[in-house]
């Protein structure tokens, strides 16, 4: 009985050992990252605004006390609308003086006319001098002239009139106001900026060292700051040969390759600045292994939920970030942390997060 006994001990032991040895070895839970390949270098991030590419700035033809200003800054105009006017008082007495003296001279030159056709009567009847109708037609000659330059003063001192209202030469944003009522303008002086609104353009400063060295086909991604997704793209159109003494940047404009309606004139953006390189795969510096002085990372095999080694290529290294030159492709999966413990062929279970 006692034999027996130890027989059944001896084979449930056995049994046990078996288990131990099949028992599988744990699935082991792991952050991974896409390998992503990047063809653009970043340049930097600048804030700007959105200006109009043609900016007109207006005075009065006259001198003059600022009487009104009809529109505000920021107010869309047609050609023609007015814009502001100066007290007319000086252009209307200068305009009815000038109707006064022509309508002396035209007076005198209806007598004038009169004193010709009598000479020139007396001297067909023969009582008349040759003397007193030459006098006479140069009398009317002298009053034709003067007729003339009386109607061309009144012309003028008309268009003086004119002058005292300022208009707009075209459809418009009123961008800027330069005076004030009341105050007095000589002629010429600026007084109001339009900016047309139909082409739009993007205004930065760029540092002087970054302007001095852009590279050929620099792409600019313009973006409103306030609606990251109201954006497009622009290319270089003018920069300022000198920088700014005080800031040392250099002014760029931008042509847009589309003028979205939420790219408004004055409104705030950002502008990224990125060029074209040869394509490079980038990972976090944590999913890089050193082992025996080689460098691997583990691949991770999403259908069957295993990690293998793979050896890859450092390219550099900067602020934990790793640029790998080989040995991983674009879009192919690997851990991120934990790789110190890793075995090859190792089960694993992916983090849902890290998936994303």
């Amino acid at each position: 009985m006692k034999a027996v006994i130890a027989l059944s001990a001896a084979v449930l032991l056995l049994a046990g050992c078996s288990k131990e040895e099949q028992a599988p070895e744990p699935i082991r839970p792991v952050l991974s990252v896409e390998v992503k390949g990047l063809d653009q270098q970043s340049l930097g991030r600048f804030a700007g605004n959105i200006q109009a590419r043609y900016e007109s700035t207006l005075g009065f033809r006259v001198s003059g006390r600022i009487a009104r200003r009809a529109v505000d800054v920021g107010s869309q105009v047609e050609k023609n609308q007015l814009l502001a006017t100066l007290d007319p008082t000086d252009q209307q007495n200068q305009l009815r003086s000038s109707q006064g003296d022509l309508a002396r001279v035209q007076a005198e030159f209806i007598n004038a006319q009169a004193n010709a056709r009598r000479q020139q009567e007396l001297f067909d009847r023969g009582v008349g001098a040759q003397a007193g109708l030459d006098i006479a037609q140069t009398d009317l000659k002298t009053a034709q002239a003067s007729l003339d330059q009386a109607k061309a003063a009144v012309s003028q001192a008309r268009d003086q009139l004119g002058y005292s209202e300022l208009r707009a030469d075209h459809a418009a944003v009123v961008n800027q106001w330069k005076v004030e009522v009341g105050q007095v303008v000589s002629a010429g002086e600026e007084v109001v900026v339009l900016a047309r609104p139909d082409i739009k353009e993007a205004v930065i400063d760029l540092p002087a060292g970054l302007a001095e060295t852009l590279p050929e086909g620099v792409e600019f991604r313009v973006q409103s700051q306030l609606d990251p997704s109201v954006a497009t793209t622009g290319t270089l159109r003018e920069l300022e040969p000198r920088p700014d003494s005080a800031t040392r940047t250099r002014r760029a404009r931008l042509t847009l390759r589309e003028s979205p309606a939420g790219l408004r004139l004055g409104t705030a953006i950002s502008v990224t600045l990125s060029s074209s390189i040869a394509q490079r795969l980038e990972l976090p510096e944590t999913a890089v292994q050193e082992v025996d002085g080689k460098t691997q990372v583990w691949l991770v095999d999403v259908q069957n939920k295993t990690v293998n080694p793979r050896p890859v290529t450092v390219l550099s290294r900067d602020r934990g970030v790793v640029v790998l030159g080989s040995g991983v492709q674009a879009g192919e999966r690997v851990v991120s942390a934990g790789v110190n413990s890793l075995k090859p062929g190792q089960k694993i279970k992916l983090d849902e997060a890290s998936r994303q």
